[in-house]
């Protein structure tokens, strides 16, 4: 199940931003969720501490605000 950030449908400068961080690979979690909360769908993950939960909140919020994200 291994997926890049770019495969997750993140825009450029969040992939950009997540690529100066040298963060390569999603993890789980992130793979799992970022996806679904991209599609406005809600969400409910448990998971033990390290593994990604709060980017995995945090970037499809990013993804979705009017001043770094395009309208659609």
């Amino acid at each position: 199940m291994n997926q890049s950030f770019a495969s997750l449908g993140l825009i450029a400068p969040l992939l950009k931003a997540i690529d100066e961080l040298n963060y390569r690979e999603p993890t789980p979690v992130q793979q799992k969720s970022i996806p679904s909360l991209l599609e406005g769908k809600d969400m409910l993950a448990a998971a033990q501490t390290g593994t990604g939960k709060t980017a995995a909140f945090l970037l499809p919020t990013m993804n979705n605000l009017e001043h770094i994200a395009p309208p659609k």
